[in-house]
């Protein structure tokens, strides 16, 4: 179900290339910073995605290794096209 909504799986491709805070995933990905942080809640309840402190910023990051595997599977599948998509002019 976690997997199910376009943003999350986004999110998520974003973060098999490391951690990221919100401001970074905000410009990688398009999503507006309301929106990003619900899924992120949503992702982080699911145990998918775990946080880290540094300072004043939350970096979020996969959160296991049986994420990271799913994740690299997708990673052939959905991951290349949506981020070609998002980088191309």
């Amino acid at each position: 179900k976690a997997l199910a909504n376009e943003d999350r799986l986004l999110i998520l491709c974003q973060l098999t290339q490391g951690e990221r805070n919100v401001g970074e995933l905000e410009k990688m990905t398009g999503v507006r910073q309301p929106t990003l942080s619900q899924q992120l809640g949503i992702l982080r309840d699911e145990g998918l995605v775990a946080t880290r402190r540094e300072g004043k910023y939350i970096f979020y990051g996969l959160a296991s290794h049986e994420v990271i595997q799913v994740m690299k599977t997708l990673s052939g599948l959905y991951c290349g096209a949506v981020l070609k998509s998002w980088v191309q002019p």
